[in-house]
């Protein structure tokens, strides 16, 4: 496929981002702790990839829908409706593919509803039918009602328990079951309830891009995106105290915090890239952000596979016979995973092949 003129630095930080994704799901036996994410309150590092790939999500929507003038059409809409269902029925693949490769392949019983490729999908069709529906300006009201709403539903539905009180366990519970539900935690981290607050999120990127295209100059958009990012991790700062950062509910504070990091990351990598010319050093993560959920989906299938046929278990022995320290032998093999798929995506990055999901 023919590449088109593609903004370099949001290339480079959703590659940054892919690669964290798949550098914090990849590690071996005794995690690295920078690597894991927080248990229940509090924010690792690991806890910005997913979110700020929803950040970026919200740009990436604003600039394709920006080509169709944000209006409406037969076209338009058989796009976002086949994007949304691909990317959702490839996550319940995956979910599939776990089971069938563990000897279970019609034990459907057991397969679970929810996860990163789900929360995608409904962000990804929520953003694109707000931009097409809802005049613009209203697009911070829509994000604070949102936040707002989230909130009050957390405080009075015993939101930050962790267990099954939560009331986002309790709706998760109710409507589709234990048996298709995540396990290691009393509350589905992606469950239907936290996507409320994560459309959210995918919103304030979508503004952030229009801040963005408003502005006259690169100088400008860096100030903008630093701007917009302070104020954010600066508001989500104020209420931690009475809503603490929390990935698993996906918390309002989490959502600014997290938003908020991604615009002053993005706003440096505009600068760094675009202003002063810095690309030599982009490639490996270009290779990522070409090609982002690909990569993604290939990490978790070959993940799935590493962990059923051994091999997984092999390359982990061969890493600690050199590195004697299991947290950095963890580390060594989550490494070593990325750039394995780092070697499936450089092919494509190098002959300008997108695979769009």
């Amino acid at each position: 496929m023919a590449s088109k003129q593609r903004l370099i630095s949001l290339d480079v930080l959703r590659g940054i981002t892919v690669a964290g994704m798949i550098l914090v799901n990849d590690g071996y036996g005794d995690t690295y702790a920078p690597l894991q994410h927080a248990e229940w309150n509090g924010m690792t590092p690991c806890d910005l990839v997913f979110p700020f790939f929803l950040f970026i999500m919200g740009i990436s929507t604003y600039l394709s829908l920006r080509k169709f003038n944000f209006k409406w059409s037969a076209q338009v809409g058989r796009k976002i409706l086949k994007r949304t269902l691909v990317i959702f029925f490839i996550g319940l693949f995956i979910n599939w593919f776990d089971l069938a490769c563990d000897g279970r392949a019609l034990d459907f019983a057991h397969l679970r509803i929810w996860a990163v490729m789900q929360r995608i999908a409904l962000c990804y069709c929520a953003a694109s039918l707000f931009a097409l529906f809802v005049n613009h300006r209203y697009t911070l009201p829509t994000v604070a009602a949102l936040l707002i709403g989230y909130a009050v539903l957390l405080l009075c539905g015993n939101g930050y328990a962790y267990d099954q009180t939560n009331i986002l366990a309790r709706v998760d519970l109710s409507l589709f079951g234990y048996d298709h539900l995540y396990h290691k935690s009393p509350v589905d981290p992606e469950g239907l309830l936290g996507t409320i607050p994560a459309i959210a999120h995918t919103l304030l990127g979508f503004y952030a891009c229009k801040l963005m295209m408003e502005s006259k100059d690169t100088a400008e958009k860096v100030m903008k995106f630093l701007l917009f990012g302070a104020v954010m991790v600066f508001i989500a700062y104020l209420f931690t105290y009475l809503l603490p950062l929390n990935k698993r509910i996906w918390s309002p504070t989490y959502v600014l915090m997290t938003c908020g990091l991604c615009s002053m990351l993005q706003g440096i990598l505009m600068y760094v890239i675009d202003i002063k010319g810095s690309k030599r050093w982009t490639t490996p993560f270009l290779v990522f952000g070409v090609n982002p959920l690909f990569l993604y989906v290939f990490s978790e299938l070959l993940a799935i596979i590493f962990g059923y046929t051994g091999i997984g278990s092999l390359l982990y022995d061969g890493i600690h016979a050199l590195i004697a320290n299991t947290y950095n032998a963890s580390l060594a093999y989550a490494i070593t995973f990325t750039l394995i798929c780092l070697l499936v995506g450089y092919p494509l990055y190098k002959r300008n092949i997108y695979i769009k999901i």
